[in-house]
């Protein structure tokens, strides 16, 4: 027997003119999506972590106000849009669409952030961070995926409906600028406008993932971060390495040794067990589906290099099912940074009197954040090799993971009927192992809300790195597909 709820969806949905919806969003983005993101990837909105002269350069400034005025224009019946601005912190666009649907009273929230991680080197000769180009149906630049697009999508979604008159619940939108530096600036500002957020009943956060571009990808968990810069010296200056050479103890052995405390530097194992956590059985499974569809693509899509005697650099395991937790569900780390260590062309014969490295260890879903980092730090500092003086600075913005509620059934039929409608496939369900600090806050705060977390980072996207693109014909799919969920919340 069919649920009030379901049958409900099926007769708000049944109402939707989908040839109109396509065109309408492919309309959308083509003349004015588009041209927006080109402005956006040119700009270097930098997350305050990689700029802190953020305020005086005025590029977050620019991309909000861009998006703030963008999202005016848009025919939303009852759009408001403001900028809030909380002291020292970072800049928020918080937007309001009123319910058009009579008897709803709840809330919908869309989310996504408008700055950006730093450039990196890499980038294909033709491309640059900031030199938008679109080439096959992809657009290239730095923050156009991630997650710049979403701003103009969410809304755009809303748009569509209100286009067709489509009756929909209010629609609130959240858009900040820290994400990158683990939103410590947002919290603030969801205390602040709690009240204003209603009653939630649906979180749609589009700065996610995809498995693929064949179909719908849900995000079913996110890990948690914990990051920092350690630091060990001996010495107040370098010294002839050939002369003191085994007098003076090397600051990099010295961190070799700290970091055996923490990983097995054969397999990638971190060791403390505070740092692990039980896998619930329903992921294992979703890990196991996952598996299936994507096959060996789940580490062969990685742009390897060519290894020893010309053959491949091998990952991890080999196993799909394995990497998809490994990635996912288990924690890992990675140096992402160094001090102390000159170029290849300046490095002469010298004892160095310092090394410090950059330390981002991401987490397991369900490991609570603080207790993690203060662990690592202790864990770090506590007796260092031949008494050096060893730091560990945590940064700003841990952030603890985050695993979706099982899903309502009224969700579950939206999904895969609008993923078969505009991808031709059934949704699919990931785990991802980056971290959306948002989505844990949000459901501790709203604890009946549903999620909707995707994203548009499928393979070779490469967010964060080189050559980052937006795939733009599975964005338009994806916008499209968020239209109809929209409609059908109860």
């Amino acid at each position: 027997m069919i649920s009030d709820d379901l049958t409900q969806e099926l007769q708000r949905i049944d109402q939707i003119d989908r040839q109109a919806l396509r065109e309408f969003v492919d309309r959308k983005w083509d003349d004015e999506i588009l041209p927006a993101l080109t402005d956006y990837i040119a700009v270097p909105a930098k997350s305050p972590m990689f700029d802190p002269d953020w305020v005086h350069n005025g590029f977050i400034e620019r991309v909000i106000t861009d998006a703030a005025q963008w999202a005016e224009r848009q025919p939303v019946r009852g759009l408001k849009v403001e900028i809030i601005r909380l002291p020292n912190r970072t800049p928020v666009i918080f937007f309001e669409a009123p319910a058009t649907r009579s008897n709803s009273s709840d809330t919908i929230v869309l989310y996504g952030h408008l700055d950006k991680q730093p450039e990196f080197d890499g980038w294909r000769r033709d491309l640059g961070p900031w030199s938008p180009k679109f080439e096959d149906g992809k657009l290239y630049g730095r923050g156009g995926a991630d997650d710049g697009y979403a701003t103009y999508a969410s809304i755009s979604a809303i748009a569509a409906l209100d286009a067709q008159g489509i009756e929909r619940p209010r629609c609130v939108g959240i858009i900040e600028t820290c994400e990158e530096s683990g939103s410590y600036d947002l919290l603030p500002y969801i205390d602040a406008l709690r009240d204003r957020l209603g009653n939630v009943s649906l979180v749609i956060c589009l700065d996610s993932g995809a498995g693929n571009y064949d179909q719908l990808w849900l995000t079913t968990s996110l890990r948690g971060l914990v990051s920092g810069d350690l630091e060990v010296q001996v010495l107040d200056e370098g010294i002839h390495s050939g002369t003191n050479g085994g007098i003076a103890p090397s600051t990099f052995r010295i961190m070799r040794r700290l970091l055996e405390r923490l990983e097995d530097s054969s397999t990638g194992n971190l060791l403390p067990k505070g740092f692990h956590c039980d896998i619930p059985l329903r992921r294992l499974s979703e890990a196991e589906a996952t598996a299936r569809i994507l096959g060996d693509d789940v580490w062969k899509k990685l742009p390897w290099s060519c290894g020893q005697n010309g053959g491949t650099v091998l990952p991890v395991t080999t196993d799909p099912r394995e990497a998809l937790l490994d990635s996912t569900w288990r924690p890992s780390l990675a140096v992402t940074g160094a001090e102390g260590l000159p170029s290849l062309i300046n490095a002469g014969n010298v004892l160095r009197p310092r090394t410090a490295f950059k330390l981002s260890l991401r987490l397991p879903p369900l490991v609570e954040a603080t207790k993690a980092l203060a662990e690592l730090k202790a864990m770090l500092e506590a007796d260092p090799p031949y008494n050096a003086k060893v730091t560990f600075k945590p940064e700003r913005g841990e952030a603890t993971g985050w695993s979706a509620p099982e899903l309502a059934p009224w969700l579950d039929s939206a999904l895969n009927n609008a993923s078969r409608r505009h991808f031709g496939a059934d949704v699919a369900f990931l785990g991802q192992g980056g971290t959306i600090p948002l989505m844990s806050t949000l459901q501790e705060g709203f604890p009946r809300s549903q999620f909707m977390v995707c994203g548009v980072l499928g393979p070779r996207s490469n967010a964060h790195g080189p050559n980052e693109f937006l795939h733009v014909p599975f964005a338009k799919k994806l916008t499209a597909t968020v239209a109809e969920v929209i409609a059908a919340t109860p």
